[in-house]
């Protein structure tokens, strides 16, 4: 093989080698990299708004439904057993559906930590798990998203009767003779289960993209996510 001497042009040689290790190697550059990142999760998050926005989003998905807090396990054991069942069920119904008429809110704040994504952020996530870029967006957006969904959430509560059927429930238990009284802030919780349900599903997104190639439907996203 004929030797190359590169003489006093040995930093550009050593940069077309790297380039040339990096075709042979098949990994994306820094800014393919940073580019397949922000449309994975553009993409990811435009999916799981629309998918937890619609009638049963959170309530008919067992891995994001909004249960009974642990706090009022006791006060619905006995209120069960004194014929409230159908209320209980009813608040739990509408505290999912007040989590539904929230969720659009989340699409714009996440569009703008997209944008504000640099290069060393999406270097982490690709050499992260499988859902390292929902995890970067959950310390990025969690408190914006959490402060954009409480006060439609609250809104909500009163218009689906969330907040008149909690009402009546803890008036009703706390009424019963020898019962350790419960208070409850249902807004604080409603909130927090409904921002984790949103960022659970981004990151089932994100796990589709990263291991089933079916998912990647641009030519960007084969690109980058091709070599995982």
């Amino acid at each position: 093989m004929k030797k190359v001497w590169c003489g006093m042009a040995l930093p550009l040689c050593f940069l077309m080698f790297c380039v040339s290790a990096q075709a042979q190697t098949g990994e994306p550059s820094e800014s393919t990299l940073a580019a397949g990142f922000k449309q994975a999760l553009s993409i990811g998050t435009e999916k799981a708004v629309q998918t937890v926005s619609q009638p049963d989003g959170y309530f008919g998905n067992q891995a994001i439904k909004i249960l009974l807090p642990d706090g009022m396990q006791k006060v619905a054991d006995v209120l069960g057993k004194l014929g409230m069942q159908k209320q209980l069920d009813d608040f739990i119904l509408s505290m999912n559906r007040a989590a539904e008429k929230a969720a659009p809110q989340a699409a714009s704040i996440f569009g703008g930590a997209i944008k504000d994504m640099g290069i060393d952020d999406a270097q982490k996530m690709y050499s992260g798990g499988d859902t390292a870029a929902t995890d970067y967006f959950r310390g990025k957006t969690s408190e914006q998203i959490f402060s954009a969904f409480k006060p439609i959430i609250s809104a909500s509560m009163q218009e689906v009767g969330t907040t008149a059927l909690f009402n009546n429930l803890m008036t009703k238990y706390n009424s019963i003779p020898f019962v350790p009284k419960t208070t409850l802030d249902i807004e604080q919780y409603v909130t927090t289960r409904a921002t984790d349900g949103l960022f659970t599903m981004v990151g089932e997104e994100e796990k589709k993209i990263r291991t089933n190639p079916a998912a990647r439907s641009t030519d960007l996203l084969k690109s980058v996510f091709g070599n995982l």
